[in-house]
């Protein structure tokens, strides 16, 4: 095999990480948007609290059926690979029928359910009549998010990333101006405060998935794909090769949100205080996290393609190169939060008490984030190569089974506090790092041998 210059690798992956990167980055900007909007309205303590209910039930379901994008990602990256570009138009048909009829289930029991669900979720009978309604009009977006999932996912797969990078552009501008208009009741709508937000978000995702089908539909994409030319609606192999790829990445989403959920209830026993500070930090290591998520596409899609076009070391080699590029940004980045935590800090509060007290966690998961490209990178290469389950039984052992016990044992059995009970981030990172870099390195991928199966 003839050896590339690295720079070939590198411009290669950069074409197709830095769009994606820009696009997650733009929906940061909405929430913080959002949250700015509605900490300005009237009984602005009880829509905020309500939010926090809404995003969080509205979030455990994206981040459940999300994973829908791996599905199509996969396969059509394959597929592209091969050369094989109608079979990615059927992939993107059978995908965009798979979520719209997950997303009408979805929707229809999520707007009846609306108000037990925020009752349930919240104390307080004020907060949970905000959330109810939040919660109705964001599930009502439901349908539209999902379809916009095997649009981003089939994008992904052929390397147009700068597609996505544009709809999340696009749309999370028209959020804050849907949520502008109908939180405050401008241009002649009424004022609906919290529940304008919600409505303002399904407008917005509305407006993604006609994009999608502009973007779809010129000749350049519709005499390539044949999306509606050789139309094959319903084919049962490419469904169950979707949802074989999807659900375990889909459990490893909700595994992650049970083990964070945890780690901050377990801080919430040792202070309210160590609590917020922790909260701080996940927050901070979010949105360092987004380019790790970008450089996994960007592994996703490479490892992928070669992977289809039967240049297996191609494909090592693109997963090896990926990590290292995430790697030199999660260093950088670690540097920044061990040498001037405070300052990170302010970017989220100005709260003297919960800045002292999440300077030392700061320095701990700027440590530990060094060691997290490599993990998150190659965990998406393997996805590619179809080791989907062994990914998430990875997560599953190192976050749950090691990260959440042993911050318990070691911030409450133990008496360490706070700090101790960070220490249990690095040990969890650094581990589930590992045994992602050993398997990929083994090249012992059955999802290999399983290619013909799976995607023809």
């Amino acid at each position: 095999m003839k050896i590339l210059p690295l720079n070939t690798f590198y411009k290669k992956i950069l074409s197709v990480s830095l769009p994606a990167i820009a696009g997650l980055s733009s929906q940061m900007i909405v929430s913080l948007a959002d949250t700015a909007m509605v900490g300005r309205i009237d009984n602005a303590t009880y829509a905020l609290a309500a939010m926090g209910i809404g995003v969080l039930a509205t979030w455990a379901l994206i981040s459940f059926f999300s994973s829908l994008a791996t599905g199509t990602h996969v396969i059509v990256a394959r597929k592209f690979g091969e050369g094989d570009y109608t079979a990615c138009g059927i992939t993107l048909n059978n995908s965009i029928l798979i979520t719209f009829v997950i997303g009408i289930v979805v929707a229809l029991i999520g707007v009846l359910a609306a108000s037990p669900i925020a009752h349930f979720l919240a104390a307080d009978l004020t907060v949970g009549y905000y959330a109810s309604e939040y919660i109705f009009f964001r599930f009502l977006g439901i349908p539209f998010f999902l379809i916009s999932v095997s649009f981003r996912g089939f994008f992904f797969g052929i390397s147009k990333t700068k597609i996505f990078m544009f709809s999340g552009i696009l749309t999370n501008f028209l959020n804050i101006v849907f949520n502008y208009i109908f939180i405050y009741g401008k241009l002649g709508m009424p004022a609906m405060g919290l529940a304008g937000a919600g409505l303002g978000s399904t407008l917005a995702t509305l407006m993604d998935v006609l994009f999608y089908f502009v973007i779809i539909l010129l000749p350049f994409y519709r005499k390539r794909f044949n999306n509606f030319r050789h139309i094959k609606v319903i084919d049962i192999e490419i469904i169950k090769s979707i949802f074989r790829i999807s659900l375990p990445v889909s459990f490893q989403n909700v595994f992650i949100l049970i083990g964070f959920l945890s780690f901050i209830a377990i801080i919430g026993i040792i202070g309210t205080v160590q609590q917020a500070a922790s909260q701080a930090v996940i927050s901070i290591l979010f949105m360092s996290f987004l380019p790790c998520f970008g450089f996994g596409i960007a592994a996703q899609t490479l490892v992928g393609n070669n992977l289809g076009a039967g240049k297996k070391d191609l494909a090592v080699i693109y997963g090896y190169e990926t990590a290292k590029i995430a790697t030199y940004f999660t260093f950088i980045l670690g540097i920044v939060f061990l040498l001037v935590p405070q300052v990170v800090l302010l970017l989220i509060t100005t709260d003297l008490q919960i800045i002292e007290s999440a300077k030392p966690i700061l320095r701990i998961a700027g440590f530990a984030q060094i060691f997290y490209a490599v993990g998150v990178v190659l965990a998406n290469g393997l996805q590619a190569a179809g080791e989907m389950t062994f990914v998430m039984i990875s997560e599953v052992i190192t976050n749950l089974v090691v990260f959440v016990p042993l911050s318990y044992l070691f911030g409450v059995i133990l008496g360490g506090g706070l700090v101790w009970a960070w220490f249990a981030l690095p040990i969890y990172i650094i581990l589930y790092s590992v045994i992602i870099y050993l398997k990929f390195s083994s090249r012992n991928w059955k999802g290999i041998s399983l290619k013909k199966q799976y995607y023809d």
